[in-house]
């Protein structure tokens, strides 16, 4: 096991809606404001998308592939583990950085309320 440590940074929702329309943010390991590391090259990111908080990992082969952060942890690791692209990393690692992820952006939400 991994030690996991969660990172936190300002990151402005550079996604578009329109009339109807939704554009996706430019969705890369750059777009983040939480990550937890997993290895050198590979992280779980939550970044802004439309109005909620994604979470998926840094690097995809699958663009795309993210779930809001008030889907399930365990649901949120089987919808993106395609694109884990390290078997050295352990499934349960991937899930708890999950965990963190949306532990600290409930926490910063429940901040802002207050």
């Amino acid at each position: 096991m991994t030690e996991l440590k969660l990172e936190r940074r300002s990151q402005r929702d550079e996604g578009i809606v329109s009339a109807g329309v939704a554009i996706t943010p430019p969705l890369d390991e750059d777009y983040w404001a939480y990550r937890v590391r997993l290895s050198d090259t590979q992280a779980i990111l939550g970044f802004p998308k439309f109005f909620t908080i994604g979470i998926g990992f840094a690097v995809e082969e699958d663009w795309n592939t993210n779930l809001p952060y008030t889907s399930d942890a365990a649901d949120i690791f089987l919808h993106i583990r395609h694109n884990k692209g390290d078997d050295s990393i352990a499934d349960s690692d991937v899930v708890d950085a999950i965990r963190m992820v949306q532990e600290a952006i409930r926490a910063d939400l429940e901040a802002v309320k207050s």
